[in-house]
């Protein structure tokens, strides 16, 4: 018996609806490891983006007696102890403004700094089962925790801003440049959050000294006392802490303790920019295996 089924052709198939048949066609093919932010596909994944930074202030309030509270518990108890230590005890010269408005006007954007950088290197860590369970770009994790510390921040400042009134010092036009400092500030802490989130997830030594790291770097900026008892001949160096030219950026700005700090500033946005690019290049390099040593 002879099989026909060599002869069979589809009916109904016209030569056009045959070659558009093959107009598509998806390509697998193995990414770079050193690359940059992809934008389009982060642009896809903007609700899950969203989901994050919002799950992320919510687990901070929720079932929490004080709720917001705690946004301004931290910076105010740190101004009050850092006011009587340094301000009154030790003496420590404010510029000219009243200490505790001198050392809150750090205080706000350090701890909204630590606090990311500290969140934003547990951020792999604390979510390695679903790591192990779905796709999606694992720089949102780090990105998240950036974005959703502003919540806090923003209240921070509302109270920055009433202190400001009870103290009656008035901004100055450097208030202009405010938004400039917050994307520098960001900047700083998401790249040094793609740097020790990639190391945390392999050694869990970096989640354990975060603490510690983190109150040595407040000393290395000038959170409690002002930049200028730095010698003159290591500013340079002391300015590429992209947090300096932040911190004595904003005291200008708010406090008008000096001109604002435009040298700061430039090397700060240099080494911020070093910081975070080669903070996405070496997350990027590692992500391949982040499933594996969760």
């Amino acid at each position: 018996m002879t099989s026909t089924l060599d002869t069979i052709e589809p009916a109904n198939v016209s030569s056009t609806e045959t070659e558009e048949v093959h107009l598509y066609e998806t390509i697998i093919e193995a990414r770079s490891n050193w690359r940059l932010l992809d934008w389009k596909e982060l642009y896809n994944y903007r609700d899950l983006l969203r989901f994050l930074v919002w799950r992320e202030v919510k687990v901070r309030y929720a079932q929490s007696a004080i709720g917001i509270g705690w946004a301004i518990i931290q910076p105010v108890f740190s101004m009050i102890v850092f006011t009587v230590i340094f301000g009154k005890l030790a003496k420590v010269g404010s510029d000219g403004s009243p200490y505790a408005l001198f050392s809150l006007s750090a205080l706000v954007p350090w701890t909204y700094f630590s606090n990311s950088l500290v969140d934003g290197t547990n951020s792999l860590v604390s979510e390695a089962n679903m790591l192990k369970k779905v796709y999606f770009p694992r720089i949102l994790m780090p990105l998240s925790a950036v974005f959703a510390k502003l919540v806090d921040f923003s209240i921070a400042m509302t109270l920055l801003l009433i202190l400001m009134i009870f103290f009656q010092t008035p901004p100055t036009w450097g208030v202009l440049m405010i938004p400039i400092l917050i994307l520098l500030m960001m900047s700083t802490a998401f790249g040094l959050a793609c740097w020790l989130t990639a190391f945390a997830i392999q050694y869990r030594d970096v989640k354990h000294a975060m603490n510690f790291v983190v109150q040595l770097l407040m000393y290395a900026a000038p959170v409690v006392y002002p930049a200028s008892l730095i010698p003159a001949k290591y500013q340079m160096y002391y300015a590429l802490n992209p947090m300096v030219a932040v911190i004595e950026g904003f005291r200008s700005a708010l406090l008008g303790t000096r001109p604002m700090p435009w040298q700061f500033i430039a090397i700060g946005i240099l080494s911020s920019a070093c910081i975070t690019l080669t903070g996405i290049l070496y997350f990027n390099r590692k992500e391949r295996i982040f499933a594996d040593v969760a």
